[in-house]
């Protein structure tokens, strides 16, 4: 793919970038000639990653960010809007899935789940909204699932921040005339996800799915390319990319 022109490229925030989706996400937006703004809490992950971005070209800076404190993310933000002046993109991609039924009671991976998934996505807009405002212009892309589609036992606490995920960026789009708001739901998709949390026979299931016909990561970032490199009077509100073999 051709790079865009000097004025077509963008300011690309990206959060969780250090692995899985937000690191493809980074790697596809840099080659397509964006200037990508890497935020996640394994700062050494995003150092390696933005020196590769470079040594194959690209442009990128990174920062430490936990998506859990508004501090965090207002200060991520702000230091990329005073060094570049603006604030394209904002690619909310952050996510948990540790999987349990909910009569296993783990209510503190339940927090977790709402606090990362939920919470750090309205974080992520509540820090760069009133620049895109300001501006008039910006694009939004909040990373869902599929199980923001469909419930799945096991899944329950998942899917509810996930399908709250969908909600609050459709309320965003109905609200916005000059901000873009797009969906990225992913099915099965190689990340590490499944390797945190969870109940362990549950877990071990759900990577055996992942191992047998999980998509590269690569194709959920070539979708959020695509919907960033749509002219800005086109708003891409949802894509959903899974595996041809995904029930």
């Amino acid at each position: 793919m051709s790079s865009p022109s000097t004025a077509d490229s963008k300011i690309v925030l990206i959060t969780g970038a250090s692995s899985g989706i937000g690191e493809a996400t980074a790697r596809r937006l840099a080659a397509d000639g964006h200037h990508v703004v890497l935020g996640a809490r394994r700062v050494d992950r995003l150092e390696a990653l933005a020196g590769e971005i470079r040594t194959a070209g690209g442009r990128a800076d990174h920062g430490e960010l936990d998506v859990t404190s508004l501090d965090s993310v207002r200060a991520f933000a702000e230091t990329a809007h005073e060094r570049h002046g603006r604030i394209d993109v904002l690619v909310n991609n952050a996510g948990v899935m540790p999987l349990s039924t909910i009569d296993a009671l783990r209510v503190d991976e339940w927090n977790q789940m709402i606090d990362v998934n939920l919470r750090g996505t309205l974080y992520g807009i509540a820090a760069v909204l009133p620049h895109m405002r300001a501006r008039g212009a910006g694009h939004i892309v909040n990373v869902a699932s599929t199980s923001a589609h469909r419930v799945d036992p096991t899944a329950a606490v998942y899917c509810a921040t996930k399908y709250a995920v969908r909600a609050l960026s459709e309320g965003l789009r109905q609200e916005s005339r000059d901000i873009r708001v797009t969906v990225v739901s992913p099915g099965f998709t190689r990340s590490e996800l499944t390797d945190h949390g969870g109940d362990p026979e549950t877990q071990a299931v759900a990577r055996a799915a992942m191992e047998q016909f999980a998509i590269p990561a690569s194709a959920v970032a070539d979708a959020i390319g695509y919907a960033i490199g749509r002219p800005g009077d086109v708003d891409v509100n949802e894509l959903v990319v899974r595996p041809t073999a995904q029930g």
